[in-house]
Protein backbone atom coordinates (compact mmCIF):
# COMPACT_ATOMS: atom_id res chain seq x y z
CA UNK A 1 0.00 0.00 0.00
CA UNK A 2 1.07 3.54 -0.82
CA UNK A 3 2.56 5.70 1.90
CA UNK A 4 1.96 9.53 2.28
CA UNK A 5 3.64 10.70 5.56
CA UNK A 6 2.03 14.14 6.57
CA UNK A 7 5.39 15.39 6.19
CA UNK A 8 8.30 14.29 5.23
CA UNK A 9 11.47 16.10 7.22
CA UNK A 10 13.99 13.67 6.84
CA UNK A 11 13.50 13.66 3.32
CA UNK A 12 13.76 17.75 3.54
CA UNK A 13 16.96 17.48 5.56
CA UNK A 14 18.41 15.31 2.87
CA UNK A 15 17.66 17.66 0.15
CA UNK A 16 20.65 19.88 1.45
CA UNK A 17 22.39 17.40 3.71
CA UNK A 18 26.33 17.87 2.25
CA UNK A 19 25.60 21.34 3.00
CA UNK A 20 24.80 20.83 6.33
CA UNK A 21 27.47 18.61 6.98
CA UNK A 22 29.85 21.14 6.24
CA UNK A 23 28.11 24.01 8.33
CA UNK A 24 28.26 21.33 11.25
CA UNK A 25 32.09 20.94 10.55
CA UNK A 26 32.25 25.09 10.34
CA UNK A 27 30.83 24.90 14.03
CA UNK A 28 33.12 22.56 15.42
CA UNK A 29 36.05 23.67 13.53
CA UNK A 30 35.44 27.26 15.32
CA UNK A 31 35.57 26.54 18.55
CA UNK A 32 32.97 28.76 19.71
CA UNK A 33 29.52 27.40 20.36
CA UNK A 34 26.99 30.33 21.77
CA UNK A 35 26.63 33.55 20.09
CA UNK A 36 28.85 32.96 17.60
CA UNK A 37 29.62 34.34 13.86
CA UNK A 38 26.80 32.00 13.12
CA UNK A 39 24.75 33.38 14.43
CA UNK A 40 25.56 36.69 13.68
CA UNK A 41 25.55 35.85 9.95
CA UNK A 42 21.88 34.09 10.41
CA UNK A 43 20.71 37.21 12.04
CA UNK A 44 21.56 39.34 9.17
CA UNK A 45 20.28 37.19 6.56
CA UNK A 46 17.08 36.86 7.76
CA UNK A 47 16.45 39.76 8.65
CA UNK A 48 16.96 40.76 5.01
CA UNK A 49 15.15 38.31 4.04
CA UNK A 50 11.85 39.97 5.88
CA UNK A 51 13.07 43.55 4.99
CA UNK A 52 14.00 44.87 8.49
CA UNK A 53 16.41 46.61 10.26
CA UNK A 54 17.10 43.29 13.21
CA UNK A 55 16.90 39.85 13.69
CA UNK A 56 17.51 38.52 17.00
CA UNK A 57 18.13 34.91 17.23
CA UNK A 58 16.62 33.46 20.41
CA UNK A 59 15.66 29.40 21.67
CA UNK A 60 12.47 28.88 20.26
CA UNK A 61 9.12 30.93 19.02
CA UNK A 62 7.37 31.33 22.52
CA UNK A 63 10.15 32.96 23.96
CA UNK A 64 10.20 35.13 20.99
CA UNK A 65 6.63 36.13 21.68
CA UNK A 66 7.01 36.23 25.23
CA UNK A 67 10.91 38.21 25.28
CA UNK A 68 8.73 41.29 22.72
CA UNK A 69 5.74 41.15 25.34
CA UNK A 70 8.38 42.32 28.29
CA UNK A 71 10.70 44.06 26.34
CA UNK A 72 7.45 46.36 25.41
CA UNK A 73 6.67 46.35 29.21
CA UNK A 74 3.32 44.69 28.92
CA UNK A 75 2.72 42.73 31.92
CA UNK A 76 0.34 41.90 35.00
CA UNK A 77 -2.58 44.30 34.78
CA UNK A 78 -2.47 44.49 31.27
CA UNK A 79 -4.76 42.44 28.25
CA UNK A 80 -3.31 40.93 24.70
CA UNK A 81 -5.92 40.73 21.56
CA UNK A 82 -5.51 37.58 20.65
CA UNK A 83 -7.16 34.79 18.16
CA UNK A 84 -9.25 32.18 20.05
CA UNK A 85 -8.29 30.04 16.48
CA UNK A 86 -4.70 29.42 17.43
CA UNK A 87 -2.19 27.22 18.75
CA UNK A 88 -1.91 27.91 22.71
CA UNK A 89 1.63 29.15 22.54
CA UNK A 90 0.47 32.44 21.59
CA UNK A 91 -1.75 32.59 24.81
CA UNK A 92 1.43 31.26 26.94
CA UNK A 93 3.41 34.03 26.20
CA UNK A 94 1.17 36.79 27.24
CA UNK A 95 0.63 34.49 30.37
CA UNK A 96 4.14 34.29 30.84
CA UNK A 97 4.38 38.11 30.95
CA UNK A 98 1.83 38.39 33.12
CA UNK A 99 -1.15 40.08 31.25
CA UNK A 100 -4.16 38.39 29.99
CA UNK A 101 -5.27 37.23 26.97
CA UNK A 102 -8.43 38.25 25.47
CA UNK A 103 -9.57 36.15 22.56
CA UNK A 104 -11.61 37.19 19.89
CA UNK A 105 -13.26 35.10 17.00
CA UNK A 106 -11.32 34.50 13.67
CA UNK A 107 -12.94 35.29 10.07
CA UNK A 108 -14.35 32.40 8.78
CA UNK A 109 -13.16 32.69 5.56
CA UNK A 110 -9.49 32.52 6.59
CA UNK A 111 -9.64 31.22 10.06
CA UNK A 112 -7.14 34.55 10.96
CA UNK A 113 -7.90 37.41 13.61
CA UNK A 114 -11.08 39.19 12.51
CA UNK A 115 -10.34 42.75 12.41
CA UNK A 116 -14.11 43.67 12.79
CA UNK A 117 -14.59 41.76 15.55
CA UNK A 118 -11.20 43.74 17.79
CA UNK A 119 -12.83 46.82 18.89
CA UNK A 120 -15.59 45.56 20.79
CA UNK A 121 -13.16 43.50 22.92
CA UNK A 122 -10.70 46.82 23.37
CA UNK A 123 -10.50 47.67 27.04
CA UNK A 124 -8.71 50.57 28.88
CA UNK A 125 -6.13 47.72 29.99
CA UNK A 126 -5.41 46.50 26.55
CA UNK A 127 -2.13 47.11 25.59
CA UNK A 128 -1.54 45.23 22.61
CA UNK A 129 -3.05 42.76 19.33
CA UNK A 130 -1.16 39.47 19.01
CA UNK A 131 -2.41 38.53 15.22
CA UNK A 132 -1.16 35.03 14.32
CA UNK A 133 -0.44 33.96 10.31
CA UNK A 134 -1.87 30.54 10.92
CA UNK A 135 -1.36 27.82 8.85
CA UNK A 136 0.84 29.98 6.55
CA UNK A 137 -1.77 32.67 5.45
CA UNK A 138 -1.13 36.20 6.18
CA UNK A 139 -3.78 37.60 9.19
CA UNK A 140 -5.51 41.50 7.84
CA UNK A 141 -2.51 43.48 8.97
CA UNK A 142 -3.78 46.90 7.01
CA UNK A 143 -6.70 46.52 9.07
CA UNK A 144 -5.25 44.98 12.29
CA UNK A 145 -2.76 47.89 12.29
CA UNK A 146 -5.32 50.67 11.92
CA UNK A 147 -6.85 49.71 14.68
CA UNK A 148 -3.41 49.33 16.81
CA UNK A 149 -2.63 53.18 15.67
CA UNK A 150 -5.74 54.82 16.31
CA UNK A 151 -5.59 53.24 20.02
CA UNK A 152 -1.82 53.61 20.39
CA UNK A 153 -1.45 49.08 20.66
CA UNK A 154 1.41 47.59 20.07
CA UNK A 155 0.93 44.94 17.38
CA UNK A 156 2.95 41.47 17.51
CA UNK A 157 2.70 39.31 14.89
CA UNK A 158 3.02 35.85 15.42
CA UNK A 159 4.21 34.32 12.18
CA UNK A 160 5.79 30.94 13.53
CA UNK A 161 4.10 29.50 10.01
CA UNK A 162 4.53 32.13 7.58
CA UNK A 163 8.25 32.41 6.76
CA UNK A 164 7.79 34.06 3.29
CA UNK A 165 4.37 34.65 3.39
CA UNK A 166 3.63 37.92 1.79
CA UNK A 167 0.25 40.59 2.50
CA UNK A 168 0.22 43.03 0.24
CA UNK A 169 3.86 42.16 -1.25
CA UNK A 170 5.35 43.24 2.14
CA UNK A 171 6.53 39.84 3.76
CA UNK A 172 5.28 39.17 7.51
CA UNK A 173 7.62 39.36 9.94
CA UNK A 174 7.77 43.06 8.58
CA UNK A 175 3.97 43.93 9.10
CA UNK A 176 3.72 45.17 12.97
CA UNK A 177 6.20 46.77 15.45
CA UNK A 178 7.39 43.21 15.92
CA UNK A 179 7.23 39.66 15.57
CA UNK A 180 8.55 36.27 16.62
CA UNK A 181 9.23 33.12 14.20
CA UNK A 182 9.59 29.71 15.42
CA UNK A 183 12.15 27.37 13.53
CA UNK A 184 10.78 24.25 15.17
CA UNK A 185 11.88 21.55 12.06
CA UNK A 186 8.07 20.83 10.88
CA UNK A 187 7.86 24.73 9.98
CA UNK A 188 8.68 26.07 6.32
CA UNK A 189 11.85 27.18 7.15
CA UNK A 190 12.94 24.52 10.08
CA UNK A 191 16.04 23.92 12.15
CA UNK A 192 17.51 20.64 13.46
CA UNK A 193 15.94 21.55 16.84
CA UNK A 194 14.10 24.11 18.79
CA UNK A 195 14.73 27.47 17.76
CA UNK A 196 13.38 30.98 17.23
CA UNK A 197 13.96 34.72 16.22
CA UNK A 198 12.57 38.21 17.02
CA UNK A 199 12.55 40.75 13.73
CA UNK A 200 11.64 44.64 14.29
CA UNK A 201 12.49 47.74 12.86
CA UNK A 202 12.38 49.06 16.37
CA UNK A 203 16.30 49.55 17.32
CA UNK A 204 15.69 49.84 20.90
CA UNK A 205 13.12 46.82 21.20
CA UNK A 206 15.92 44.57 19.67
CA UNK A 207 18.58 45.86 21.87
CA UNK A 208 16.88 45.16 24.77
CA UNK A 209 15.74 41.48 23.55
CA UNK A 210 19.35 40.89 23.19
CA UNK A 211 20.07 41.36 26.62
CA UNK A 212 17.06 40.21 27.80
CA UNK A 213 18.19 36.47 26.18
CA UNK A 214 21.25 36.33 27.42
CA UNK A 215 20.33 36.60 30.79
CA UNK A 216 20.00 40.34 30.63
CA UNK A 217 23.79 40.94 30.22
CA UNK A 218 25.16 43.11 27.54
CA UNK A 219 28.73 42.13 29.17
CA UNK A 220 29.55 39.03 30.75
CA UNK A 221 28.98 38.97 34.33
CA UNK A 222 27.29 42.61 34.27
CA UNK A 223 23.61 42.28 34.82
CA UNK A 224 21.26 45.11 33.42
CA UNK A 225 18.34 43.20 34.00
CA UNK A 226 16.26 40.20 35.21
CA UNK A 227 16.78 38.35 32.09
CA UNK A 228 16.37 34.97 30.41
CA UNK A 229 18.58 31.79 28.84
CA UNK A 230 17.12 32.57 25.74
CA UNK A 231 19.42 32.13 22.59
CA UNK A 232 19.69 30.73 19.52
CA UNK A 233 22.62 28.14 19.30
CA UNK A 234 25.59 28.72 16.83
CA UNK A 235 24.56 25.08 15.72
CA UNK A 236 20.77 26.25 15.01
CA UNK A 237 21.81 28.81 13.19
CA UNK A 238 24.37 27.47 10.86
CA UNK A 239 21.55 25.50 9.44
CA UNK A 240 19.37 27.97 9.02
CA UNK A 241 21.43 29.56 6.93
CA UNK A 242 21.77 26.42 4.82
CA UNK A 243 18.27 25.94 4.77
CA UNK A 244 17.18 30.13 3.79
CA UNK A 245 18.19 29.61 0.66
CA UNK A 246 15.87 26.76 -0.03
CA UNK A 247 13.21 28.17 1.63
CA UNK A 248 11.43 30.02 -1.62
CA UNK A 249 11.53 27.03 -3.55
CA UNK A 250 10.28 25.08 -1.13
CA UNK A 251 7.24 27.51 -0.77
CA UNK A 252 7.00 27.15 -4.34
CA UNK A 253 6.60 23.26 -3.91
CA UNK A 254 3.57 23.96 -1.26
CA UNK A 255 2.30 26.67 -3.46
CA UNK A 256 1.69 24.05 -6.62
CA UNK A 257 0.37 21.00 -4.14
CA UNK A 258 -2.17 22.93 -2.46
CA UNK A 259 -2.98 24.32 -5.86
CA UNK A 260 -3.67 20.99 -7.09
CA UNK A 261 -5.68 20.59 -3.56
CA UNK A 262 -7.75 23.35 -4.38
CA UNK A 263 -8.63 22.03 -7.98
CA UNK A 264 -9.16 18.64 -7.11
CA UNK A 265 -11.42 19.22 -4.19
CA UNK A 266 -13.67 22.12 -5.23
CA UNK A 267 -16.30 19.81 -6.55
CA UNK A 268 -16.98 17.88 -2.78
CA UNK A 269 -19.42 19.84 -1.40
CA UNK A 270 -19.05 18.09 2.05
CA UNK A 271 -15.12 19.42 2.42
CA UNK A 272 -14.59 23.32 2.88
CA UNK A 273 -11.86 24.47 1.53
CA UNK A 274 -9.01 27.18 2.41
CA UNK A 275 -10.38 30.66 1.09
CA UNK A 276 -7.07 32.72 0.27
CA UNK A 277 -8.08 36.86 -0.35
CA UNK A 278 -6.61 38.43 -3.21
CA UNK A 279 -3.47 40.13 -0.96
CA UNK A 280 -2.90 37.40 0.85
CA UNK A 281 0.74 35.64 -0.27
CA UNK A 282 -0.35 32.05 1.58
CA UNK A 283 3.04 29.81 2.33
CA UNK A 284 0.86 26.81 3.22
CA UNK A 285 2.58 25.63 5.60
CA UNK A 286 -0.65 23.97 6.61
CA UNK A 287 -3.23 23.08 4.40
CA UNK A 288 -6.68 22.43 5.96
CA UNK A 289 -10.11 21.53 5.09
CA UNK A 290 -13.09 21.55 6.74
CA UNK A 291 -15.44 18.48 7.21
CA UNK A 292 -18.52 17.55 9.56
CA UNK A 293 -17.18 13.86 9.21
CA UNK A 294 -13.89 14.97 9.99
CA UNK A 295 -12.85 12.14 12.37
CA UNK A 296 -14.01 9.07 10.03
CA UNK A 297 -12.25 10.81 6.80
CA UNK A 298 -9.23 10.74 9.12
CA UNK A 299 -9.52 7.59 10.27
CA UNK A 300 -10.24 6.22 6.37
CA UNK A 301 -7.20 8.46 5.09
CA UNK A 302 -5.43 6.59 7.42
CA UNK A 303 -6.44 2.79 6.30
CA UNK A 304 -5.45 3.93 2.85
CA UNK A 305 -2.01 4.98 4.30
CA UNK A 306 -1.82 8.79 4.48
CA UNK A 307 -0.97 10.72 7.59
CA UNK A 308 -2.78 13.59 8.22
CA UNK A 309 -2.83 15.66 11.05
CA UNK A 310 -5.42 18.33 12.97
CA UNK A 311 -5.00 22.03 13.78
CA UNK A 312 -6.10 22.31 16.68
CA UNK A 313 -8.51 19.75 18.14
CA UNK A 314 -8.86 21.84 21.80
CA UNK A 315 -9.11 26.07 21.09
CA UNK A 316 -7.16 27.54 23.96
CA UNK A 317 -10.46 28.70 25.97
CA UNK A 318 -11.33 25.24 26.28
CA UNK A 319 -7.75 23.37 27.20
CA UNK A 320 -7.09 22.53 31.08
CA UNK A 321 -4.12 25.45 31.21
CA UNK A 322 -6.85 27.85 30.97
CA UNK A 323 -9.31 26.70 33.24
CA UNK A 324 -9.24 29.60 35.35
CA UNK A 325 -11.09 31.92 32.81
CA UNK A 326 -14.25 30.33 33.13
CA UNK A 327 -14.76 29.49 29.48
CA UNK A 328 -17.42 27.44 28.39
CA UNK A 329 -18.42 25.42 24.87
CA UNK A 330 -20.16 28.09 22.98
CA UNK A 331 -17.49 31.08 24.13
CA UNK A 332 -16.41 31.61 20.87
CA UNK A 333 -18.32 29.37 17.95
CA UNK A 334 -16.24 29.65 15.54
CA UNK A 335 -13.23 28.65 17.10
CA UNK A 336 -14.98 25.54 18.29
CA UNK A 337 -16.55 24.74 14.95
CA UNK A 338 -12.66 24.93 13.16
CA UNK A 339 -11.19 22.39 16.39
CA UNK A 340 -14.49 19.82 15.25
CA UNK A 341 -14.01 19.78 11.76
CA UNK A 342 -10.37 20.87 10.63
CA UNK A 343 -8.19 18.26 9.06
CA UNK A 344 -4.90 19.33 7.61
CA UNK A 345 -3.34 17.43 4.50
CA UNK A 346 -0.34 16.35 3.72
CA UNK A 347 1.88 18.92 1.93
CA UNK A 348 5.70 19.83 2.19
CA UNK A 349 8.64 20.15 -0.49
CA UNK A 350 9.24 16.55 -0.86
CA UNK A 351 5.72 16.15 -1.37
CA UNK A 352 4.83 15.54 -5.80
CA UNK A 353 1.53 15.25 -7.96
CA UNK A 354 1.28 11.56 -7.69
CA UNK A 355 0.85 11.79 -4.00
CA UNK A 356 -1.33 14.79 -3.92
CA UNK A 357 -3.02 12.69 -6.59
CA UNK A 358 -3.42 9.69 -4.38
CA UNK A 359 -4.43 12.03 -1.41
CA UNK A 360 -7.13 13.32 -3.68
CA UNK A 361 -8.33 9.83 -5.03
CA UNK A 362 -8.09 8.68 -1.29
CA UNK A 363 -10.87 11.23 -0.45
CA UNK A 364 -12.94 11.36 -3.41
CA UNK A 365 -13.45 7.78 -2.59
CA UNK A 366 -14.73 8.37 0.95
CA UNK A 367 -17.35 10.74 -0.50
CA UNK A 368 -18.28 8.11 -3.10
Amino acid sequence: MTQIPYLDLKSINFMCQKELEQAYQRFLDSGQYILGKAVEKFESEFADYIGVKHCVGVGNGLEALHLILIAYGITEGHEVIVPSNTYIATWLAITYAGAKPIPVEPDPHNYNLDPNRVESALTEKTRGILPVHLYGQPANMESIMDIANQRNLIVIEDAAQAHGALFKGRKCGSLGHAAGFSFYPAKNLGALGDAGAVTTDDTSLADKIRTLRNYGSKRKYYNEMVGYNSRLDEIQAAFLSVKLSYLDGWNEKRKEIAAFYSRSLREISEVTLPHVPDWSGHVWHIYPILCSQRDALQAYLKDSGIDTLIHYPVPPHLSDAYGSLNYSNGDFPIAEAIALTELSLPIGPCMNIKDAEYVVRAIKNYFT
